[in-house]
Order: C-alpha cells, then structure tokens, then sequence
C-alpha cells in the first residue's frame, strides 16, 4: 500500500482530468481552460429573477389577504406598503439585470445591495403582521 494512502502507486484518482491537473504546468502541457465569463452574470440574473418573482409572490398574498379580510385600515395599510416596498425592489433589481447585461458587469454597489436587503426583511416583516 502507498504511505501517502493512495493506494494505485501514483498521485491521481484514475482519471485523466486529475492526472493532467497533478502534471502541472510542464513542457508540452497546456494550462486549464478558463470559466467561462458568461455564466456567473446570468446565475445572478436568474438569481435576481426569482428574488423579483418570490417578492411579487409576497405582495400579491398580502393585497388578497388585505381583501379576503374585508378591506381593514390595517390589511390595506400593509397592502400598499407591500406593493410600495414592492416596486422599490423592482427599481433595484431592473437596474441590476441592465448593469450584468454588459460584457463586464461592475461588481454590486453596497448601496444596491443595502436597499434590496432591506426592501427583502420589510417586506418578510409586513407578510409576519398580515398573517397575524
């Protein structure tokens, strides 16, 4: 058996991916493809989406539940911030999907992500008095 608990007598699991990642950078050798550029910016696009769409989802049960209550100055006071907070976090998450439309998206400004967490935990807030 190896000593370094291989097993095979050679540093690789069997693989040619892994035997051509421990031969390193020798003569002859080509260095590892890069990540595409491309994907990250469009897991974060579909990542804002579906925020968007859980958030849409949370604003319409809040004006139902506001309406199925019989229209309370409480229900409709947390429908309207629902669909305040709402379309604040629209604004947000449509100038996001514009800036990681460019080749080379800027990194997120803290101020973007700021506001779109707070806009996340007023409006988890708001749902929490509605159901109660």
């Amino acid at each position: 058996m190896d000593p370094a608990g291989g097993g095979h007598g050679d540093d690789s699991d069997g693989c040619p991916e892994a035997r051509a990642a421990s031969a390193g950078p020798g003569p002859g050798s080509e260095p590892a493809p890069r990540r595409d550029p491309g994907l990250q910016p469009e897991r974060t696009r579909l990542a804002w989406r579906r925020t968007t769409l859980a958030c849409t989802v949370a604003t319409v049960l809040a004006v139902r539940q506001a309406i199925h209550d019989g229209g309370t100055a409480t229900g409709l006071t947390a429908a309207a911030l629902s669909a305040l907070i709402w379309l604040a976090f629209l604004g947000v998450a449509h100038r996001r999907l514009l800036a990681l439309g460019t080749p080379r998206p800027e990194r997120l400004p803290v101020r973007t992500a700021a506001t779109a967490t707070a806009c996340a935990v007023v409006l988890a807030a708001v749902a929490v008095t509605v159901m109660f």
